[in-house]
């Protein structure tokens, strides 16, 4: 079945433009493996490049033109699959954050408090959930680093729960006992 899809010919849909290089391409085989119906549950597509200890740049430096990568990708996948949206939902995320204080090299350093998007159907979205925590120094964590107040789990768990029917979050995420859903997806 995978083989009849031929990646090569995927026209994407509503002119649709993914950008050039892995994390396009990977977007655009997951959108074409959902149009194809073959029981695709769950994808992950990475883009790296985010260890920006040095020379990140302001508007136009390294940054930025990662941050252009992610939001043209995500923004070619929504219109590509708009008229599949209602039943599907993107996550972005890091496995760390960045320090909120420029280092000596112009860059940052790793750091605890992160971000991450929701998209799809069914998302209760144009707010911000979570508690922020202010850049205040007396409310940093450590050395400069932006407190984390909601824990990736709650939010994946909520989508494993809500998006996928699986009740079994625990042993999805063995050990993490106190859920705190933020009500992301709205009730179907």
């Amino acid at each position: 079945m995978l083989t009849k899809l031929n990646p090569a010919q995927y026209q994407p849909a509503s002119g649709s433009k993914y950008p050039e290089g892995p994390f396009g391409l990977g977007l655009m085989q997951v959108a074409q493996l959902i149009k194809a119906d073959v029981g695709l549950e769950v994808a992950c597509v990475d883009i790296g490049g985010w260890d920006t200890h040095a020379a990140e740049g302001g508007a136009d430096g390294y940054m930025a033109k990662l941050l252009q990568e992610l939001g043209d990708g995500l923004a070619a996948f929504y219109t590509d699959l708009r008229d599949r949206l209602a039943n599907v939902t993107v996550v972005t995320m890091s496995e760390f954050g960045r320090r909120v204080k420029e280092n000596a090299s112009g860059g940052t350093d790793h750091g605890h408090g992160n971000v991450m998007f929701v998209l799809g159907g069914g998302v209760a979205g144009g707010k911000v959930y979570g508690d922020w925590p202010t850049l205040a120094q007396d409310h940093l964590d450590g050395p400069g680093d932006l407190a984390i107040t909601t824990d990736f789990r709650d939010v994946l768990g909520e989508i494993v729960q809500k998006r996928l029917t699986n009740d079994k979050i625990n042993e999805v995420f063995p050990n993490h006992t106190t859920w705190n859903f933020r009500n992301i997806l709205k009730p179907r």
